[in-house]
């Protein structure tokens, strides 16, 4: 005996739409709460007021960039160098750098430094920093006033966990 031929029915439809909306949908509410749960998005606090702000920084900028003051940052493992000196070489004069480390995406492992002065123009902290791309803002201040700031992109991968 010959066995019976099967038949797509519209129950077979029913159930192949349900279930592809049912993964659609699940996959839509998985990327929500993972995107509302690991990293706000903002980048500042007011727009508005930081769009008012931005010539008076970059000016700002432009008139350190002018100063011929830069600065070299290492992460060696756990021990952190930064050397800062004039435009002739010679190491500029500093009172205190403070280091900001960021994630470019995430905010959870972000943490500050405030370096320790080694000489004049040298500058060193101990602190483990974690593997993978950091974006780190430096300000380097001379009694309060502000002779540097910069930030610069590392990657710190090829120091494994």
């Amino acid at each position: 005996m010959r066995a019976a031929a099967r038949t797509f029915t519209g129950r077979h439809m029913l159930i192949v739409t349900a279930a592809f909306f049912a993964v659609v949908i699940g996959v839509n509410v998985t990327m929500a709460i993972l995107a509302s749960t690991k990293w706000s998005g903002l980048v500042v606090e007011n727009t508005y007021v930081a769009s008012q702000e931005f010539n008076g920084k970059a000016a700002a900028m432009r008139a350190m960039a002018a100063g011929g003051i830069s600065g070299n940052l290492s992460v060696r493992r756990d021990v952190i160098h930064y050397d800062i000196h004039n435009r002739d070489g010679s190491p500029a004069t500093v009172d205190d750098v403070m280091l900001t480390f960021r994630r470019p995406v995430g905010d959870h492992e972000d943490f500050r430094l405030d370096l320790v002065k080694e000489d004049e123009g040298h500058f060193r902290a101990a602190h483990h920093v974690q593997p993978g791309d950091w974006i780190v803002e430096i300000i380097s201040r001379k009694k309060e006033v502000t002779v540097m700031h910069e930030a610069v992109r590392i990657d710190t991968a090829e120091f494994g966990q």
